[in-house]
């Protein structure tokens, strides 16, 4: 299927989704409708709840994450982030600089409705700003991170291009916080988030995580404009179906949970109309994920290696310190991986698959059209998700061990060093 054929799909203006000229405008036209009210109102039950984190069974397992450091670029990120705070206005440090444990790490969403009013939204703010938040991605991640995030931008704007829509999809419609004082020891970091992209960045002492990250486009090429030629996801999918396809038949039999990719066929439980079949979105922070499909412990080493390139394709987000501390984790747990698929597994067939483990979530998926008319799923929507399970999105394990080990430390010596 050529990304060409999206065409057809392009909506009509009374098919349209666009509820104002600007981000405030098309949010209070679209909070008005019982969908995205009823979705909203959903999310602000589910972030009132305590923090849990994903497990497979209600009960997060312990002694999967330590203090240590794995080479994060930290004086670079801290550097960074310290030049773009005394760039800020005393207003927009108000909104935009947070403690580290603030609970608006949590009140992420990946729409292109506005209303979210803490962090830096950067349409607003000016041109040397924009450039700063960009330097603290670029200190934090590596090339390919960086280049992702803004693919996700610049495809957004691609978007927003199409629909006529620029005041409401486009390359700069995004929030942008620090979480607590930037430090190549203590712990803080950042988080950047609005239409198909979330991304939660803690560091502590040369350590570093980097969940939960969400990033996604519809479309997922831009075949015209000043961002002509940009694809996201191609690996994500090349890389997944290989290693479906690369299975023995009895092994495929048994990562599939369901052939159809129609929401009339699905599992139950799936389809919901802000997550279609992901699971791990926009504040589903403590969702309980049974294991499902195939297990990885079975894989022969080819299977295994081809499982690891595509969690490498996710986890080379990082940088090169903590991506390779992640991958070694990841490998420590393969006997307690999971490996499951949805849809077909042609060329042209969408689909969707899940990677489970103790200490990666990772989710890929072809989404039916919202802003585009195709009602069942297509490949020109992509929706990827990775979170760190059993507690440690957002690094708030690794908090709390931190604070744990300092209170220690103070009660023992009569000083606090934290």
């Amino acid at each position: 299927m050529s990304y060409a054929d999206y065409r057809p799909y392009l909506p009509s203006s009374e098919q349209s989704r666009i509820a104002g000229k600007t981000s405030e405008e098309h949010a209070a036209g679209r909070l008005a409708t019982p969908r995205a009210a009823d979705l909203f109102q959903q999310w602000g039950t589910l972030a009132d709840r305590p923090f849990i984190g994903i497990t497979n069974d209600g009960k997060t397992k312990g002694d999967l994450f330590a203090l240590r450091p794995e080479g994060a670029p930290s004086e670079k990120m801290a550097m960074a982030a310290g030049r773009l705070l005394e760039s800020l206005t005393p207003e927009e440090k108000k909104k935009s600089h947070h403690p580290v444990e603030s609970p608006l790490w949590l009140k992420w969403q990946n729409t292109e409705i506005f209303v979210e009013k803490h962090g830096l939204r950067l349409e607003y703010v000016k041109h040397p700003v924009r450039d700063l938040v960009l330097e603290v991605l670029r200190a934090s991640l590596s090339d390919k991170g960086y280049q992702n995030t803004v693919g996700v931008m610049q495809l957004n704007a691609f978007l927003g291009m199409l629909l006529g829509a620029q005041g409401v999809i486009g390359e700069w419609s995004y929030n942008f916080c620090i979480f607590g004082d930037p430090s190549t020891i203590d712990p803080w970091g950042w988080q950047l988030w609005g239409h198909h992209l979330s991304v939660s960045c803690l560091t502590l002492n040369g350590q570093m995580v980097l969940t939960p990250c969400f990033l996604g486009a519809e479309l997922c090429y831009a075949d015209q404009g000043p961002f002509k030629g940009l694809t996201m996801f191609k690996d994500h999918e090349r890389l997944g179906l290989e290693l479906m396809n690369a299975l023995p038949s009895k092994y495929q039999e048994r990562a599939l949970i369901c052939e159809s990719m129609k929401a009339n066929d699905l599992p139950e439980g799936r389809s919901h109309f802000a997550d279609y079949l992901m699971l791990g979105g926009a504040y589903r922070d403590n969702r309980i994920v049974p294991y499902e499909g195939m297990p990885a412990g079975s894989f022969s080493a080819s299977e295994r290696n081809r499982l690891l390139d595509l969690v490498d394709e996710y986890i080379g987000n990082m940088p090169e310190g903590p991506r390779n501390a992640k991958m070694a984790e990841f490998e420590r747990q393969l006997s307690d991986t999971h490996f499951c698929w949805i849809g077909g597994t042609g060329v042209n067939d969408p689909f969707y698959y899940r990677i489970q483990s103790p200490v990666v979530f990772i989710e890929f998926d072809h989404h039916p059209g919202l802003f585009l008319t195709n009602q069942e799923a297509l490949k020109y929507h992509v929706h990827t998700v990775v979170r760190t399970p059993n507690g440690n999105d957002y690094g708030i394990d690794l908090l709390r061990q931190h604070y744990s080990h300092s209170h220690l430390h103070s009660d023992k010596t009569g000083h606090d060093h934290q």
